[in-house]
């Protein structure tokens, strides 16, 4: 069933979880698939579901695209550069090894990333490793995406501790 992000895998039943967070590691979004989908699918289903809501009193709409993303070589694809391009969102992203082969063969401007900012990536690692402080997260025994949705008060909980 696709609703339920019940997924075949190597290893039996899976499912994945993407995640946004801020400069703070404070979880914005998250998106639950089956396991066998891969990351750079699923971007725009995670840009979309980011909402951060204005100060009290300010004017205006819910933010839903943030100013920068810093993403792993799973999203190093043209698809996602479109996207983001298309959005206007600046971002840092390694190129896989195979795409910088091809790029030397041709001519045209290399694409630019700067490690200095890529360093800062690890806030999504801490914010991934503070969500598994809860043992059903972390141990992973739900398989449908409904019970993996309990994680969005594992976020909340980040949130109010921050």
């Amino acid at each position: 069933m696709p609703d339920e992000a019940i997924g075949r895998s190597r290893g039996g039943l899976t499912s994945k979880v993407y995640l946004s967070c801020d400069g703070k590691g404070r979880p914005l979004s998250i998106v639950v698939t089956a396991g066998q989908r891969h990351e750079s699918t699923q971007l725009e289903a995670v840009l979309d579901a980011i909402r951060v809501p204005r100060l009290p009193g300010a004017a205006g709409r819910r933010r839903k695209r943030p100013e920068h993303l810093l993403a792993d070589k799973a999203y190093s694809y043209p698809s996602c550069r479109r996207l983001l391009r298309e959005r206007g969102i600046g971002h840092t992203i390694p190129e896989r090894r195979d795409q910088r082969e091809r790029r030397m063969r041709r001519p045209g401007r290399p694409l630019s990333f700067d490690g200095t900012t890529y360093a800062r990536r690890d806030v999504v690692e801490r914010c991934v490793n503070r969500l598994k402080q809860w043992r059903r997260i972390a141990t992973r025994y739900e398989k449908r995406a409904v019970n993996y949705r309990a994680i969005v008060i594992a976020a909340l909980m980040i949130w109010l501790a921050s």
